[in-house]
């Protein structure tokens, strides 16, 4: 019996095993060990095999990638080492040695790049002749590093018999490793959205279709010119990047990174993504023209803007007041509807030949203008915040607005009433606020007038003043409409109320736009001082209250002063991009218009609520947001809260003089597509669709 036992136990080890015939022996020593492995049972009738170079290293050893960084050398094969004595490998053509997505490791101040622990190197080998076993007689040549750096060489040896090219037992360990190996955009889910060249780094904007928790990006090229670990920006949501690199050593003299071809190997976990680029040059780009339109036809497009401006979110505040004073004429007289809504329509028509005195005036000293520029002087908003207290202040009941004495005179005594001055007021105030805001029509209308001379300057902001007091008109030319109301009561005590603090809200938004102009401390100090003047106001003693009122105005009369000049001295805020997009850039919109990508770009302000209105509503819908951020468009956005000449000179070069500005280029517009004012998921999304195709497409 036991002789049976023995001999079954022998024929056992006898028959040759899966492992033996598909993995080579381990060749090991105290810090490496390595071997080759088949993804296949035989040979079959395949032209070429898939096998994978095994390599398991001890705790803190690595060894490299096939671009080691600054320092190391990737594994060599030397697939006929022993040919010379009659070995060397049999059935053999040629094999491509691939390399898995690596990591970074830095020693002694040394960016290095490679692998650790356990790793598989794919490789794919051509046979001579299909059908025949495959016998690997190779020498492997690898450097392994940790506190210092051992070069090796191992005999490896593989024999792959004939027979069926099933699947072995190694092909989904080969297989695991293949799947980390670099791709293309669309199997990774990553896109390089594009490079920008600072001259001595380059920014790469790249965009994720998974979350990015720890990518990295990898650099390659023909010139051997290593680059630095990349300074990484990454978005809230994790889905977008940017990687600033730079040449760690002084490149060559004569050499620049324009121009140079690059080989990127972005990471991201499992999944790698490898793409061929063109650093782009620093050149400019020359933009076109903006066509101009008749003036009759600006003059219309300036009335229906205008009458449009009513209705924009910058002008709600302050045209409350006015419907509430619509309210306030409910059963009263006529002629006092009449006058209460022509002095409001005056006090718009007076301020918009004021605006075109002011654009033509300055436009003579060579200051480049625009539509709501003001917005941008901290000092014009701090006027703002201060007559919305005033305002709020008037609602609640702490204060009259007086009609100035010319004008009450003028008036005559029999026919003065005290509200006069305060429809006067609003209708100027109104016009203040309308600045920022552009209605559809309006932008063309302004960027034709800012393009000619004084006397279409004139004409335009007439026709704008006309087409915003047309309401006005409608009123004043039928009171009915006004005196038909119900008489008011005691309820109007509380709408003044939630009327004031609409303005009050108003005051804190203008606050907070110059908290990014100045910083928040010198904004919240400006609040701080307006609250103070309504907390005076409330004083019982109305003689100490009107005291204290002129005092205020006296002080803020001197910080106004001071603020005019000590601007300069205090520290302006940085303007902020959204962290979806990319910060606007001529450069890399240059470089990418060149490349034929498709380009988005949003020309914003804090201060500007039409544009707030278009990301919050339109931008920020869902397949909107994918389309822009997380494929291949390059959204651009330019934050014009402060001011910048670049941004103002490419507004200019599109005839737009105001914002917000929305334009679209690719393959299939050139030239752009400009958007217009108040946007539309369609109108985008068809823009989108038209930049982005090819010519015959």
């Amino acid at each position: 019996m036991r002789r049976y036992v023995f001999l079954l136990l022998l024929a056992i080890l006898l028959v040759p095993s899966r492992s033996w015939a598909l993995a080579g022996d381990w060749q090991r020593d105290a810090e490496a060990a390595v071997r080759l492995i088949s993804g296949v049972d035989g040979v079959g009738q395949e032209k070429n095999i898939p096998l994978g170079l095994e390599i398991e290293m001890a705790p803190e050893w690595h060894t490299y990638w096939r671009s080691p960084g600054m320092a190391g050398l990737p594994p060599q094969i030397d697939w006929q080492s022993n040919a010379s004595d009659g070995n060397g490998s049999q059935n053999f053509r040629s094999a491509r040695l691939y390399y898995p997505a690596p990591k970074r490791y830095t020693a002694y101040g040394l960016e290095t790049i490679g692998y650790r622990g356990h790793v598989i190197l794919p490789i794919t080998v051509d046979l001579e002749k299909p059908g025949q076993a495959l016998d690997i007689d190779a020498s492997l040549s690898i450097l392994v590093c940790s506190s210092t750096c051992l070069p090796k060489t191992f005999e490896v040896k593989l024999k792959v018999p004939e027979g069926a090219a099933t699947e072995s037992a190694e092909s989904k360990l080969i297989q695991e490793f293949r799947n980390q190996l670099p791709t293309d955009a669309d199997t990774a889910g990553i896109v390089v959205k594009n490079i920008v060249n600072n001259g001595d780094s380059l920014r790469i904007n790249v965009a994720s279709r998974d979350e990015m928790k720890v990518p990295d990006i990898f650099v390659e090229n023909d010139d051997n010119i290593s680059f630095t670990a990349p300074t990484i920006d990454l978005s809230a949501d994790h889905r977008s990047a940017s990687f600033t690199i730079k040449p760690a050593d002084l490149l060559p003299q004569g050499k620049e990174l324009a121009g140079m071809n690059l080989t990127l190997t972005l990471v991201n976990e499992a999944h790698a993504l490898e793409q061929k680029v063109l650093v782009p040059t620093k050149t400019l780009p020359v933009l076109s023209s903006p066509q101009q339109v008749p003036l009759y036809l600006a003059l219309i497009f300036a009335v229906i803007g205008g009458l449009i401006l009513n209705f924009m979110p910058c002008v709600l505040p302050v045209l409350s007041l006015k419907i509430f004073s619509a309210i306030g004429h409910g059963g009263g007289e006529m002629v006092m509807v009449q006058r209460s809504f022509l002095m409001t329509a005056a006090g718009i028509f007076f301020s918009f030949l004021l605006l075109a005195g002011v654009t033509i005036s300055l436009r003579s000293l060579g200051v480049a203008l625009g539509w709501g520029v003001q917005f941008q002087q901290p000092l014009f908003l701090m006027t703002l915040v201060f007559l919305l207290t005033l305002f709020a202040a008037n609602l609640w009941g702490l204060y009259e607005i007086g009609l100035p004495r010319w004008l009450a005179d003028g008036l005559g005594n029999a026919t003065y009433h005290p509200k006069l001055a305060g429809d006067f007021a609003t209708g100027a105030f109104a016009t203040l606020l309308a600045t920022p805001c552009s209605a559809p029509f309006l932008g063309t209308a302004v960027g034709f007038a800012l393009a000619s001379g004084p006397f279409q300057i004139l004409l335009i902001f007439a026709a704008l003043g006309l087409g915003m007091i047309i309401p006005y008109l409608l009123v004043a030319f039928f009171p009915r409409l006004a005196t038909a109301l119900p008489k008011p009561g005691a309820w109007m005590n509380y709408a003044r109320f939630m009327l004031g603090a609409a303005l009050a809200l108003t005051a804190l938004w203008l606050i907070w736009v110059m908290a990014a102009q100045i910083t928040a401390f010198y904004a919240v100090f400006v609040g701080l001082c307006m609250t103070g003047a309504v907390l005076v106001m409330t004083l019982n003693k109305t003689k100490v209250r009107k005291l204290y009122i002129k005092l205020g105005v006296l002080v803020f009369a001197l910080a106004a002063t001071g603020f005019t000049f000590a601007g300069p001295m205090i520290p302006k805020a940085a303007p902020e991009v959204d962290r979806l997009w990319l910060p606007f850039d001529l450069n890399a919109l240059a470089a990418d218009r060149q490349e034929g990508k498709t380009v988005f770009v949003d020309v914003t302000a804090d201060w500007c609520l039409t544009c707030k209105a278009n990301q919050k509503f339109v931008l920020s819908q869902d397949d909107l947001k994918e389309r822009l951020f997380h494929s291949d468009v390059v959204a651009m956005q330019a934050n014009w809260t402060n001011p910048d000449p670049v941004i103002a000179g490419f507004l200019h070069k599109y005839g737009r003089y105001g914002i917000p500005f929305n334009i679209v280029f690719g393959p299939g517009a050139e030239q752009g597509i400009a958007l217009p004012e108040i946007l539309t998921h369609d109108v985008v999304m068809e823009a989108l669709d038209r930049a982005s195709k090819t010519a015959g497409n």
